[in-house]
């Protein structure tokens, strides 16, 4: 694959060398000459200019690119490079790094590939601040829907598990049982020692904590 990267800060230049340990082509581009100085070692193409500039997207390889990572350090320009990547040089695979997690819902509900950097670090800080604590394995860009694990609670030992479930807001998709994992989990009835793997948008978290404390759905 052929990926361009722009923004040379410290995502961009280590997702740069990433992608290239791992045997993609990469060019990367910054506004900046001195932000190419965090390639050490670099043999990639670098071009120093913007995001939305046809002509040094084109410098960067964009007829052809496989994938394009807006990374900059500007929400705006980001998702500015972004569409031009897309609409007009057809680069399948985009992603914009935005800082503010409601402008990065807002794109994403306009299907523009987001990663709301505020709201992944979060999760990623409570992560090691609370290990113990079930904690989502996903989130969306939005910060909104979280794939998450639950140990299921005694009371709900003996009972359909289809009763977890809140239409359009919390979904069983599968259920660990004595180290196995199983997709036919609404037909199952509740096991000791299963663990649940549940889809959740984060208004539900709540409904979700009610119901499996209470053992009432």
């Amino acid at each position: 694959m052929h990926v361009i990267v722009v923004g040379c800060g410290r995502v961009g230049s280590g997702l740069a060398v990433s992608l290239t340990a791992e045997g993609h082509t990469v060019a990367v581009m910054d506004k900046s000459a001195k932000a190419f100085r965090r390639l050490k070692d670099w043999d990639g193409p670098r071009i120093i200019g913007s995001g939305f500039d046809r002509d040094d997207l084109e410098k960067a390889g964009a007829i052809g690119a496989d994938a394009l990572a807006a990374v900059t350090s500007g929400d705006n320009t980001n998702i500015m490079t972004v569409r031009i990547a897309r609409e007009t040089y057809l680069i399948p695979n985009v992603v914009a790094r935005i800082y503010d997690p409601r402008r990065a819902e807002i794109y994403q509900r306009l299907g523009i590939p987001t990663v709301a950097t505020v709201t992944w670090t979060i999760d990623q800080v409570r992560r090691r601040l609370l290990p113990d604590e079930d904690v989502g394995d996903w989130s969306d860009p939005s910060g909104r829907l979280t794939l998450l694990d639950r140990s299921l609670p005694d009371a709900w030992a003996g009972r359909p598990l289809s009763e977890l479930e809140e239409h359009g807001k919390v979904s069983l998709v599968a259920v660990t049982r004595s180290g196995v994992p199983r997709l036919d989990a609404r037909e199952l009835v509740g096991q000791e020692g299963d663990v649940l793997h549940l889809a959740i948008l984060q208004d539900a978290r709540h409904h979700l904590d009610h119901i499996l404390s209470s053992g009432a759905p």
